[in-house]
């Protein structure tokens, strides 16, 4: 069975009022695979996952990936693979940017008479040149569309009758057999490429993404796409199916087609048959209404399934497709109706980015992450700044989240006709190829096109004029959806909604302004969407007084993020340059925005930026260098204590979280009051200090901070243990931490020490911890500490490092004094040093 979930290609027909005549093969898109379960492949699709190897560097021509042993080492890798994984934030030397050369033979299996094989690309960066032997299969530029090469006419006659299960059987003795497949990935500055080089993330190059060998017979569906059309959240839902053909042999055979439409609970809701003649770009295969429709929404996403079937002489090639239906409605000037009700938009943003991975994040991975912004009591997100894994969209629409995609045009200008094209062409595969998805709410065309070093030059009217091409695209390709886009002030009338830079309290000014510039810029477009707002945090970084920038911080002023206002050099005073960087006041400012979102029954609502930090090029001097820090998680998928802030306001089940789980040492006077937060969605909670009990506190929303579950109380020295007992509809939970108090106050930091922290397996391999602490020329520990320090080592250890995390990074910013850092033994022993300006190199010998 087949199925759009494990085979996709793109296209530019679309489900609209007028039709577009269909792009060229790279880029359209068919339907095949099984999307509940990617390792039950059926037997038209195999995923090319194992033999293959890679080469950085360049070669003088595909001849040269077969014959290039004398010149040029390849290794073997695991797919999907970016060749950034490593590089990406490497504190000393920017990330990789050009070759990257794969290589593998296929077997090739074709069980059609005259069938078609194809290779299909699920997204690989940024410039894609594919062959088969020395014979190119064609180029594909753009790093997070899908697109599919049908190499069919350039195999060897023979190959079409070899055997998979025989080749492989014989490749572990001789040569590997099968079709010899390389592939090049560039991902080289190219001014005439989205996204531009001044962009915020690193453009990762290589094949990561999934790549797929696909069989379909010599006539196959290319595309199907299903119209739902609702006039009202009460009305009968008329659908429409339509498909397209992959006709390269323009056969004139009658087809016939049997179709079904199933609901959730696999209940037949429509079924019919159909003898057609083929037909050139799209048709429409079947219309009709379903009276009492079942509607996709967050808490309950209702999805439906087509499945087409071509019977062919071979075989029978069936094609599914799932979809949804649902009534949306943005009211002018006020919120965002869902199916007939106001809905708060609560959303975060996402990069396909992940430590040791980069942009390859195996399917686990990717899994895990999508719950975590669910449980966070996610109902939006945005697609950050490109299209993204059809994994991740699936996700959203199983899990009912809403979503902002996007096309790449992001800090670039307009750049030269072949820039602009790339932009429309990238408009068109994302809507084609993620159409269906129910999930998606809004097609954004672009991301802070009125950058200040934007290519050829910021020319006000012709990046209008861009984007008024790209809007009226949008709405011929798909009329049900709205346009977006996000910081292009002087074209904010242009698409539906628009999304201003508000970063009250992190670039400008305070949080507290917040709602005052909503108000403002409110009255200045149709349909007001916040996209991007938060604070960067140094995770395991807390401070006893957060807040303390604020007073220095000019208000009234304006709260948009403007110039290079992201440097942490030059200009007014701002927290992101002059703050602390803890997540003590990240956490803050969250629970004011949260707080305020709750009390705007126009806000259409917002997405925090980001969920989990990643890497930029632009940031070298931040904390953790070429990272920005501004997740919810690290990159590793660690939480910071602010999750927590957003499950408090989002989330349902009775949860309760005391802040300060990697805050190990408090510090103060004797007997001073300490404030201690619980971040909880319980309507009251019980604080319990050493045993004793320090009161019940109700929630307020706006009882700022923590919703009025905050509580003043001394700490003994030493030894403190915190917990928490909270209750919600009858339902109680707990929480609990230790942590020492520390009374004595340090002077100037003037020692370094490095020891041994714990041991461990990691992969089979022992693993030891090493930890650096400042001390003054007492031996007080130095809790503000935030010194930036470099592990190194010496002997055949291995530091785990580039993971851009607080404690797997070689060059790094301590948190309240300490850091640490991770090497494996390689059963040997090892020196590791830390080095810091102006401090004496501490070391620590491993035995």
């Amino acid at each position: 069975m087949y199925s759009r979930r494990n085979f996709l290609k793109t296209s530019a027909t679309a489900v609209a009022a007028s039709w577009l005549p269909a792009l060229p093969l790279q880029a359209s898109i068919a339907t095949l695979g099984n999307p509940a379960n990617s390792n039950a492949n059926p037997p038209h699709l195999r995923r090319l996952s194992e033999g293959w190897e890679f080469l950085q560097g360049s070669l003088g021509s595909p001849w040269e990936a077969w014959h290039s042993e004398e010149v040029a080492v390849w290794q073997p890798i695991a797919m999907p693979h970016c060749f950034n994984a490593y590089d990406g934030c490497d504190p000393d030397v920017p990330y990789y940017r050009g070759n990257g050369w794969y290589r593998t033979h296929v077997p090739i299996a074709n069980p059609f008479t005259n069938g078609r094989t194809l290779l299909h690309f699920e997204g690989a960066g940024q410039t894609t040149t594919v062959y088969v032997g020395e014979k190119s299969a064609g180029k594909h530029t753009g790093g997070y569309d899908e697109f599919v090469f049908d190499i069919t006419d350039l195999l060897p006659d023979a190959s079409q009758a070899t055997d998979p299960t025989a080749a492989q059987a014989k490749s572990k003795t001789k040569k590997p057999s099968g079709v010899p497949i390389s592939v090049l990935c560039d991902n080289s500055r190219d001014q005439d490429r989205m996204p531009s080089d001044f962009s915020d993330f690193s453009l990762y190059g290589g094949l990561y993404r999934h790549v797929n060998l696909v069989y379909v017979p010599a006539v196959s569906l290319e595309t199907i796409h299903i119209r739902t059309d609702l006039p009202t959240p009460q009305s009968p839902a008329k659908i429409t199916i339509l498909g397209s053909l992959h006709n390269p042999s323009a056969s004139t055979t009658t087809i016939n087609l049997s179709l079904e439409v199933v609901d959730a609970k696999g209940t037949s809701v429509h079924q019919s048959a159909h003898k057609l003649p083929p037909w050139q770009d799209t048709a429409e295969l079947t219309t009709f209404t379903l009276a009492k429709p079942q509607l996709w929404s967050p808490t309950d996403p209702q999805l439906y399934e087509c499945r087409i079937t071509l019977h062919t002489p071979d075989a029978d090639y069936t094609a599914r497709e799932t979809f949804g239906i649902r009534h949306t409605e943005f009211v002018p000037h006020g919120p965002f109706r869902l199916n007939g009700e106001r809905l708060l938009l609560r959303g975060t943003h996402r990069h396909e980015d992940h430590a040791g991975y980069a942009a390859a994040m195996p399917d686990d991975l990717i899994d895990q992450e999508m719950q975590l912004i669910k449980d966070m009591g996610v109902n939006f997100i945005r697609l950050a700044h490109y299209q993204q894994s059809r994994r991740v969209l699936e996700h959203c629409d199983r899990l009912g989240i809403l979503v902002w995609e996007e096309i790449p045009w992001c800090r670039a200008g307009i750049g030269n006709d072949i820039f602009q094209e790339m932009g429309r062409r990238t408009l068109r595969n994302m809507i084609a190829q993620h159409y269906n998805h129910p999930s998606i709410l809004l097609w954004g065309l672009g991301n802070e096109d009125d950058w200040p070093t934007e290519y050829p030059e910021v020319n006000q009217q012709a990046i209008r004029d861009y984007l008024q091409q790209l809007n009226t695209l949008s709405h011929q390709l798909d009329p049900s959806r709205l346009t977006t886009i996000r910081r292009c002030d002087f074209a904010r009338d242009i698409p539906d909604v628009y999304s201003p830079s508000i970063w009250a309290g992190w670039y400008r000014g305070a949080y507290t302004e917040y709602q005052k510039t909503l108000e403002t810029e409110r009255d200045r477009v149709n349909h007001l969407f916040h996209a991007e707002w938060g604070a960067d945090s140094h995770a395991g970084r807390h401070s006893e007084d957060p807040d303390k920038v604020l007073g220095k911080i000019v208000t009234g002023k304006g709260t948009d993020e403007r110039g290079m206002d992201y440097l942490l050099t030059g200009g007014q005073t701002r927290v992101s340059k002059d703050g602390d960087w803890s997540e003590t006041y990240a956490c803050n400012l969250f629970d004011w925005y949260l707080k305020t979102q709750e009390t705007l029954p126009w806000l259409t609502g917002s997405a925090q930026w980001i969920f989990k930090d990643f890497t930029t090029p632009l940031r070298v001097e931040n904390p953790i260098p070429r990272i920005n820090q501004k997740g919810l998680i690290e990159r590793d998928m660690t939480k910071k204590e602010s999750y927590f802030v957003f499950q408090s306001y989002w989330t349902e089940s009775p949860m309760a979280h005391i802040y300060g789980h990697t805050w190990p040492i408090r510090w103060g006077a004797e007997g001073e009051q300490k404030m201690v937060k619980v971040y909880s969605n319980c309507d009251t909670a019980e604080l319990f200090v050493n045993g004793k009990s320090g009161g019940t506190k109700h929630r307020n929303s706006q009882d700022f901070p923590a919703a009025g579950l905050r509580w003043m109380t001394p700490f003994a020295t030493g030894k403190n243990t915190l917990r928490v007992v909270a209750t919600k509809n009858g339902k109680t939970v707990t929480d609990e931490i230790t942590f020492l108090y520390q009374t004595e106050t340090w002077g100037t930091p003037t020692e370094l020490k490095l020891t041994e922290k714990s041991r461990s397996q990691i992969d089979g391999k022992e693993a030891v911890t090493v930890e650096a602490k400042l001390y003054d020329t007492k031996g007080i520990l130095c809790l503000d500490a935030r010194t930036r320090l470099r592990f190194t080592i010496a002997g055949l250890g291995t530091l785990i490092d580039n993971r851009g995390t607080t404690k797997a990074s070689r060059v790094v910013e301590m948190s309240n004094g300490r850091a640490e850092i991770t090497l494996l033994r390689n059963n040997s022993n090892s020196i590791v040093a830390v080095t810091a300006d102006k401090l004496p190199t501490a070391f620590c010998n491993i035995t």
